[in-house]
């Protein structure tokens, strides 16, 4: 499974490093990775959450027993459903990969960002589409939402859910010297 996720790192990085003297003068490579696989994931958010929006939902609320979504609620857990996994995916094995925490903490580190994130996007469209009256556009307001939560995410991804330091370090140095014991 290693080799697998080996090789489609490498096919990212292939298709990536493409691009990358275009932005070198202004970024360092690894916020690069984390704006080109993030705007992705988040430009595929956005077409998924318009998808179930428009075509899906048809614009109407979602009853699930007692509980009842707006059309714009349901939208966005729907297509964060899709994108949270993959999103999870291109931040460790592309993104930042030289975290020392093991696996599982960066899954539930990561995942209590995303919880943060939904709870900003649900806060945000909220305001853009009932308070603001941006409710003829809803994709509209959930791309000025994505702006602001892109912002904090990264911050929170780089020095909370992938932390690196000198244990990083040590646990590179180690894994050199001691390539079978790698801990998934």
């Amino acid at each position: 499974m290693r080799k697998v996720h080996n090789k489609v790192r490498e096919t990212i990085f292939a298709m990536l490093d493409i691009f990358y003297p275009l932005f070198k003068r202004f970024m360092p490579l690894q916020t690069y990775h984390y704006a080109a696989c993030g705007g992705s994931n988040t430009l595929f958010n956005i077409f998924l959450y318009h998808m179930f929006y428009n075509y899906v939902l048809h614009k109407d609320v979602l009853h699930l027993g007692t509980l009842a979504f707006k059309p714009h609620v349901a939208a966005f857990i729907m297509a964060f459903f899709i994108t949270f996994p993959i999103g999870f995916y291109l931040s460790m094995y592309v993104v930042f990969q030289g975290s020392y925490l093991r696996r599982r903490i960066q899954l539930v580190r990561y995942f209590m960002v995303a919880m943060a994130c939904v709870g900003l996007n649900y806060i945000l469209l909220k305001f853009f589409i009932e308070t603001l009256g941006w409710n003829e556009h809803p994709t509209l307001s959930l791309m000025a939402t994505a702006v602001i939560v892109v912002l904090f995410s990264y911050f929170s991804q780089r020095f909370f859910s992938f932390r690196t330091g000198n244990a990083a370090k040590t646990a590179l140095a180690q894994e050199r010297l001691e390539p079978s014991t790698i801990e998934v």
